[in-house]
């Protein structure tokens, strides 16, 4: 006999379940989650909740008003998905077998909301239990989808195909699975295009959208069907159900993605229907459907340089859904001077840590590097979430939300063709700017503005020749009274300010100075979203200009504090970018007094008023990093307080990751506070004179280096790399203080250098880390020498398993190439057994790096070792004469290789001529510059 209910339990529980979502009565709401917890003691508590989904009719025994009977229904059905995905495990196996049996009723009831719970339970027990647990699923929706006998209804065929979408966008992998010699989607796939010719237009729509989980993936069934999957796309292309079109749009868009080819012989038509549906005006949804039909084709190699003939339709498109529509520009309309409101707390982006550059040699790039400096980084690496320039986006939030609306979508597909077609984009572009950019209405001015952005980078050669028209006319958009108009015509000046930041100087003071000070003065708007626009636009140019901004340094220091006494939280974050990026590229500069004494007051009010647990320190941190290391030891006199308290914050953090760790209540802690407090000390030690950092680091409380040991072993990559910089640093500025500590971080240090766990993890920033770890040794090993020689054995291993291995990156190899080096300054017996084995790959890392302290040190361990095994260079002396060869001569600057340590080199090369008779004839191999200087400084 079937489970039936008892009638008090099930109406207490209805009872109790409608409570638990009543807002009203928190009191009821708390007793009813309480009652519930000691409910689903029961074994019978997911028999209960599927009987009150899955009954439309209300039992006698419960007297709720109907309304209040929905509402325990809907509660049961959360409850009942809540607790198959925590629970399955331990729900009795007779359980399991009722809900499998009576949810499919739900699918069918007449509430369109219990039917998407009952479809969201069946996939929580599919994912929980798998596709064997139950085995006639598939088959059962699917009778119910046939219809074969008419007596389903819509509803039900709704809720079916609706349930069938569920279980496949969450067990597409398990789907196509073999399983007794089946796969799943075998049998699926084909009823799927059946269904796409249902009467229900929602069957059909939804039917095409289950299609589309599987396209992307290149399913081999998917593939096998896609000639016939594309008849039926274009049966449906003038379906009448809006919805069906979507779905049209979107598996086309993934056809075109997993099979250019199959595409393109029918371009002209789906160039036509594509452009009608995105026209549609009534239906925002599906013209954005069919307008990422073009960023898709634009970025594809294979199929964008057949849409040039289309051009002068698609492009026209393009900028007329670029204009706000009608309820947008009511709603821009009522946004104007709004600079002295608060923002709430949830107009606050997020922030999180930028990734750091890596250290050592491959830093730079190649390019000379000062020993323990941090090396450039792409300021356009943001992490997801960070403020950034925005360069590429200047729509964020401008919306209302943070959604993908057709304007950013038209407005990134003009780019993207802009990129590949460059000129005949700019000649359809080119009449539109001409009428709209001088439009009356501000909707037609404001997306001239941002097609004239668009284009930029794409059409910058047949853009320039009117630039100078074109900015005189944007710096008077820059007074528009609209604040949107301001705004667009921020980021496009930011766009084209690299063209007028590389003028000369009279083109510079015609057109840069006035873009510079036109955006300079926007920062300070009476509208928040023009002060955004103004600061990112400025941040661009920063990256642009670069030490071109020296000259003006006094000025935008100004205006920056002025916008400090202004701006809003919100706000604020990007004006932290703008100072750090003007810190990063002019340098010294800003340590001149006057610029010290206007700046750093306003950042130390602002430190002074930012909590130590808010999201708003990450970007402040940074900030100070980079300001830290322009001011040099004129950072002096604020970097106590602030040393003092990145070491609170770094400890409290440790400190609540400890706790979160053995208290599953607690939360765990934003690694972002570790990260950039790690790196402000970095950038401090760097700063000061070592005596003064050796203050700051011996009057740390708690100590640093007993914490730096925890950041070294943190099991985020991204602390690690920001912890071995900061050991790498105090090994350079403050190695005495140091070297007390070195044992335990050397015993962390070099299982860091197993390549077998970064290949295991598979992530790359793990590279970073290890990159990070090699020069900290290096650093380290140049200053302990003969003491480093326990370690000796274990780091060998460790450094020659990375430069045997081909795939790591250049830098990593080059890094690992100079501590090992260096560790062969005062180890070098130890290491010369092993020269013919390591020095093939050493000299092969050693010869990209550009010739800097570390390579001298690097190259002197080498040699070293060869002085005591000369025979085990018979593979690679060539290498090593090629190499000294290319050592710059000494000239009036200091020299970068001592007397010292070309007498060593004289001593091998006097050596090797003793040992082989035929020496002429062998460097006669050497190409001949390098011969010629190799015979007049070692020879001759």
């Amino acid at each position: 006999m079937a489970w039936q209910p008892s009638d008090e339990p099930l109406r207490q529980l209805a009872q109790y379940l409608k409570d638990s979502l009543s807002g009203q009565d928190k009191t009821a709401q708390k007793n009813a989650e309480i009652m519930l917890k000691h409910a689903k003691a029961s074994p019978d508590f997911t028999n209960y909740l599927t009987y009150l989904l899955a009954a439309s009719n209300q039992p006698a025994a419960i007297t709720l008003p109907r309304d209040s009977y929905d509402i325990a229904r809907s509660a049961a059905a959360i409850t009942l998905k809540n607790t198959i995905k925590s629970d399955y495990k331990t729900i009795p196996d007779a359980s399991k077998q009722y809900i499998r049996s009576v949810i499919i009723q739900g699918l069918q009831d007449s509430s369109p909301q219990i039917r998407n719970y009952s479809g969201s339970v069946i996939t929580e027990v599919v994912r929980q239990g798998g596709i064997l647990a139950w085995p006639h699923l598939l088959s059962d929706l699917f009778t119910l989808l046939d219809n074969k006998d008419g007596t389903f209804s819509q509803q039900t065929q709704e809720g079916s195909i609706g349930a069938l979408l569920k279980i496949c966008e969450d067990n597409k992998r398990a789907l196509d699975r073999e399983y007794n010699g089946e796969r799943p989607l075998g049998f699926i796939y084909p009823k799927l295009l059946a269904l796409t010719t249902s009467p229900i237009p929602k069957v059909r729509a939804t039917a095409l959208s289950c299609i589309n989980v599987f396209l992307p993936e290149k399913h081999p069934i998917a593939m096998a069907s896609l000639a016939q999957l594309l008849s039926i796309l274009f049966s449906l292309a003038m379906d009448q159900s809006n919805e069906v079109r979507k779905q049209v749009c979107r598996s086309l868009l993934h056809v075109a993605e997993i099979s250019p080819e199959s595409i393109i012989p029918n371009l002209e038509g789906l160039v036509n229907y594509t452009l009608t549906q995105q026209k549609n005006t009534q239906d925002d949804e599906l013209a954005l459907d069919a307008a990422e039909f073009w960023i898709c084709l634009g970025e594809d190699e294979r199929i964008v340089p057949h849409l040039r003939p289309y051009l002068a339709s698609i492009v026209p498109v393009l900028l007329e859904s670029m204009v706000y529509n009608e309820e947008e520009q009511l709603r821009l309309e009522s946004d104007y001077d709004n600079a002295d409101e608060d923002d709430r707390a949830e107009d606050i982006k997020p922030t999180f840590a930028t990734a750091k550059p890596t250290k050592g040699a491959g830093a730079s790039n190649g390019q000379e590097q000062e020993s323990g400096a941090n090396g450039a980084t792409d300021p356009g690496e943001m992490s997801e979430g960070e403020v950034s320039d925005d360069d590429d986006d200047p729509f964020d939030d401008e919306d209302g939300e943070d959604s993908w609306t057709l304007r950013k979508c038209s407005a990134a597909a003009l780019d993207v063709f802009a990129s590949y077609f460059h000129d005949p984009v700019f000649e359809v572009t080119l009449p539109y700017f001409k009428q709209h950019l001088v439009h009356e209405d501000w909707p037609y001015r404001e997306a001239a503005v941002l097609a004239l952005g668009a284009i930029a980078d794409g059409c910058m050669d047949a853009v320039q020749p009117h630039l100078p028209d074109l900015t005189h006319y944007l710096l008077t958009l820059l007074q528009d009274k609209e604040p949107v108009v301001r705004q667009i015509t921020c980021w496009t000046l930011g766009r084209y300010s690299g063209w007028a930041s590389q003028l000369d100087d009279a083109g510079r003071q015609q057109f840069f100075e006035p873009m510079m000070d036109g955006i300079l003065q926007r920062m300070l708007d009476s509208n928040k979203k023009v002060q955004e626009s103004a600061a990112s636009a400025f941040a661009n140019l920063e990256e642009k200009a670069t030490s071109q901004l020296k000259p003006y340094c006094s000025v935008i220091i100004r205006q920056f504090v002025n916008c400090f006494a202004k701006y809003k939280d919100r706000n604020m974050f990007i004006l932290y970018d703008c100072v750090q990026t003007l810190a990063e590229h002019v340098g010294p500069e800003l340590s001149e007094p006057d610029l010290v004494n206007t700046l750093m007051p306003a950042l130390i009010n602002r430190w002074n008023k930012v909590q130590d647990q808010s999201r708003e320190m990450f970007p402040l941190l940074e900030c100070l990093s980079y300001v830290a290391s322009a001011l040099g030891d004129r950072f002096e006199p604020f970097a106590e307080p602030i040393f003092g308290r990145c070491i609170k914050i770094i400890y409290q953090n440790l400190e609540d990751a400890l706790q979160a760790s053995q208290n599953p209540g607690f939360d765990i802690p934003e690694k972002d506070f570790l990260i950039t407090s790690l790196d402000l000390l970095s950038a401090i030690l760097q700063a000061l004179p070592s005596d003064k950092s050796a203050i700051l680091v011996l009057s740390s409380q708690p100590n640093m280096f007993e914490m730096l040991v925890y950041c070294m072993k943190d099991d985020s990559n991204d602390v690690r790399q920001s912890g071995y910089a900061l050991l790498g640093d105090s090994a350079v500025y403050v190695f005495e203080q140091l070297r007390p500590y070195l044992p335990e971080m050397l015993g962390v240090l070099i299982p860091q250098l197993d390549m077998n766990q970064v290949q295991y993890d598979g992530e790359e920033t793990k590279y970073s880390v290890v990159n990070n770890a090699c020069w900290s040794l290096g650093e380290i090993c140049v200053r302990q020498k003969e003491e480093m020689r326990p370690y000796v054995d274990g780091l060998l291993e460790k450094l020659a398993m990375i430069l045997f291995n081909d795939k790591v990156p250049e830098s990593l190899s080059e890094n690992a190439a100079i501590a090992l080096g260096r560790l062969g300054l005062g180890c070098s017996d130890q290491l010369a057994p092993h020269l013919g084995q390591i020095a093939p790959h050493f000299l092969k890392a050693l010869r990209s790096i550009a010739w800097t302290e570390e390579k001298v040190d690097a190259l002197q361990g080498l040699l070293l070792m060869v002085s005591l095994n000369p025979q085990a260079m018979e593979s690679c002396l060539l290498e090593l004469f090629v190499e000294l060869s290319t050592i710059p001569e000494p000239t009036t600057v200091k020299p970068i290789w001592t007397d010292k340590q070309q007498m060593l080199a004289k001593a091998i090369v006097l050596q090797y001529k003793t040992l082989m008779p035929t020496f002429d004839q062998f460097i006669s191999q050497m190409p001949s510059e390098n011969q010629n200087k190799f015979i007049r400084i070692y020879v001759a």
